[in-house]
């Protein structure tokens, strides 16, 4: 297996104007993923125009880093070109079937994890703990919702935050912002927050090693279905929503037993591994653009940083270059919008994004606070319908709902709760489909948002307050949504049937 060395020639392109470097004959012919036999994709499908994994960088691109040393950085991203990818072409092809399914109703995708992930963090137990927290919500999805979940882990990549300013003032001393641990530390000192570019390597690694323990997570046994009343958090065990959660996983224990006795065989791949995939917001594009590899089983080009990637609110100006790049790769990809989103600008996205209407290529994951969502959001699918484009709809209940307390950035359960229901509420109305939610949480037992069953108050916020960046759901909360979650899933798939009743009725 060679590896894709064309944007590595890209990355040594250090003009202020971003000029594109000539590709060499070399650089054309090298291929990278190697993992399924050869699969004949139809022409209209292969690669977008004039695109290369270098072409982002003749467009304007927004918050990047400002790196003191771009030598440095061509080094740092070479280095990386030259590892293995952290994920497969066919991983992504699966997932985008999976996230087709979403976008009728037949599965619903829920995706979970860090608002930023530290390198002071990372441990094999905090890795643990937001896995089985994903598998605890998943079950309680699964079990009332009675479709598939999609299992989407912001994890192993979400290192890099957009942020509001260049710089931050502290008592008169102006610094850079901190951008997330692949590009500076928090501590606000001058040295820590300089663009560090060897910081791109060192978050390679540590997302390659917890894909590792992921990968040995969700196919070596630990995910089985027979293990589901061994995945409570151990903080959880006294807590309302521990205690219900452990009720779905009798009966889960139940069934299976009933199946066993029919003759089930439980060693099936099913009852013992489950699908578990990566996303992160595609925003590093040095970073991206050195693990982008061209796949020899399709000839289509493939980000290799993640198996989802997605563009962010600030970032997803039509002739800009995070969707140029993203235009171009052929994973499952996603678009954050807001109540700023214009229904005629989505259209033009997803156009650009999605040319072909591929089911599952594109998710538009909305963000605008409950009381935004329901005035802005019936005109966003609105135009989408009228064009006939075909996209996953999910709810990102956290970034229109951020505020300050007491010195402190966190979010209200209740409002988190509130936008999740008038995402469900629009839905039912429009008849259209809800399909998934996106959380910051973490299985961690911290106070970062306010209230839910942890009854979290704004005296407890400097508790346990850990993130680098915004706040996130604890473990407890996260469940209190996934219940809640679950009975909007439950209740749609009963008037569904109902539905489908009368009309049988009627045409009797």
């Amino acid at each position: 297996m060679k590896l894709q060395m064309q944007h590595a020639q890209g990355i040594r392109a250090k003009t202020a104007t971003r000029s594109m470097p000539v590709l060499s004959r070399r650089a054309l012919s090298v291929k990278a993923i190697a993992s399924e036999p050869r699969i004949e994709v139809p022409s209209s499908l292969k690669g977008a125009s004039a695109w290369s994994p270098v072409t982002w960088r003749s467009k304007p691109a927004l918050q990047q880093p400002d790196y003191q040393n771009r030598d440095e950085v061509v080094k740092a991203c070479e280095e990386i070109a030259r590892m293995p990818p952290l994920i497969f072409a066919g991983e992504c092809r699966t997932l985008q079937q999976r996230l087709a399914k979403a976008s009728t109703g037949d599965a619903f995708v829920l995706f979970g994890g860090d608002c930023a992930e530290a390198f002071s963090q990372f441990s094999a137990n905090r890795i643990r703990d937001l896995y089985r927290l994903l598998l605890q919500m998943s079950i309680v999805l699964a079990f009332g919702g009675g479709v598939p979940i999609v299992k989407l882990g912001r994890i192993a990549g979400q290192f890099a935050k957009p942020r509001s300013a260049p710089t931050e003032t502290i008592n008169g001393v102006t610094l850079p912002a901190y951008r997330g641990d692949i590009i500076n530390g928090p501590e606000f000192t001058e040295e820590t927050r300089r663009c560090d570019p060897w910081r791109l390597v060192r978050a390679y690694n540590q997302s390659a090693a917890t894909l590792n323990l992921l990968r040995g997570f969700s196919y070596g046994g630990y995910a089985g279905l027979s293990r589901v009343s061994q995945w409570n958090l151990e903080f959880m065990k006294n807590t309302q929503e521990g205690h219900a959660y452990m009720d779905i996983a009798k009966r889960v224990d139940e069934a299976i037993q009933f199946m066993i006795a029919c003759g089930m065989d439980t060693n099936m791949p099913f009852m013992r591994e489950t699908e578990f995939y990566t996303c992160h917001e595609c925003l590093l594009l040095d970073y991206e653009e050195a693990l982008t590899r061209l796949d020899s089983t399709t000839d289509l080009w493939y980000g290799c940083s993640a198996h989802f990637l997605w563009c962010g609110e600030r970032t997803r100006q039509l002739d800009h270059a995070h969707v140029e790049y993203l235009r171009g790769v052929n994973n499952p990809i996603g678009v954050k919008v807001s109540d700023k989103m214009d229904p005629n600008d989505i259209v033009s996205l997803i156009a650009s994004l999605n040319p072909h209407n591929t089911p599952g290529r594109l998710s538009i994951i909305v963000r605008m606070g409950a009381k935004k969502l329901r005035e802005k959001f019936p005109a966003l699918i609105e135009a989408v319908q009228r064009s006939g484009q075909t996209v996953t709809w999910v709810c990102d209940p956290m970034h229109g709902n951020t505020e300050t307390v007491s010195g402190y950035k966190t979010r209200r359960y209740d409002n988190v709760r509130a936008e999740i229901e008038a995402f469900f509420d629009v839905h039912d109305k429009m008849g259209t489909v809800p399909g998934g939610v996106h959380l910051e949480m973490t299985g961690d037992n911290v106070t970062e948002c306010i209230g839910g069953g942890a009854s979290i108050s704004e005296d407890d916020l400097n508790s346990r307050y850990h993130t680098h960046c915004d706040p996130r759901l604890n473990a407890e909360q996260s469940l209190e949504i996934a219940f809640y979650v679950a009975q909007r899933l439950r209740q749609r798939r009963e008037a569904m049937a109902a539905k489908v009743a009368a009309e049988a009725a009627a045409s009797a």
